[in-house]
């Protein structure tokens, strides 16, 4: 099952948190690495449903890339409660090159793994994965 592009498989453990998120909300979002020598993504962190978005962007690193799942609330202008789950590519500038590219080569074959993923996002600083910006995106 390892993509051919980068030859990283997905650990079953990232589709199950990701079903949990997705369809029992037991997460509010879920931080997941790759594991070069293994050369499988991981589940690193998961947050629980009462955590807020900024715990969410302080749990991706600084210096290094990641992808995540974020379960966003919000209420529409019709004054309806909707959910949608975004899909973050964080890969800061201050990340090693080998990284970047192993990120980037990855994503679309890790995305696919997580059925039901509505919005995507690319993140190279913290602004571009602000509130804003998600709300924004969400309608």
């Amino acid at each position: 099952m390892a993509n051919a592009a980068s030859g990283m498989a997905v650990h079953d453990d990232c589709k199950l948190r990701f079903l949990e998120l997705k369809a029992k909300r037991t997460h509010r979002f879920i931080v997941f690495k790759i594991e070069e020598k293994q050369k499988q993504v991981v589940v690193e962190k998961v947050g629980e449903p009462t955590q807020s978005y900024e715990d969410f962007t302080a749990s991706l690193p600084v210096d290094e890339c990641r992808y995540a799942v974020y379960d966003f609330d919000y209420v529409t202008e019709e004054n309806c409660q909707k959910s949608r789950i975004f899909f973050v590519a964080w890969s800061p500038d201050t990340s090693r090159v080998r990284s970047k590219m192993i990120y980037a080569s990855s994503k679309d074959r890790f995305k696919r793994e997580l059925d039901g993923i509505q919005v995507e996002l690319q993140a190279t600083d913290p602004t571009e994965v602000g509130l804003d910006v998600i709300k924004s995106r969400a309608s």
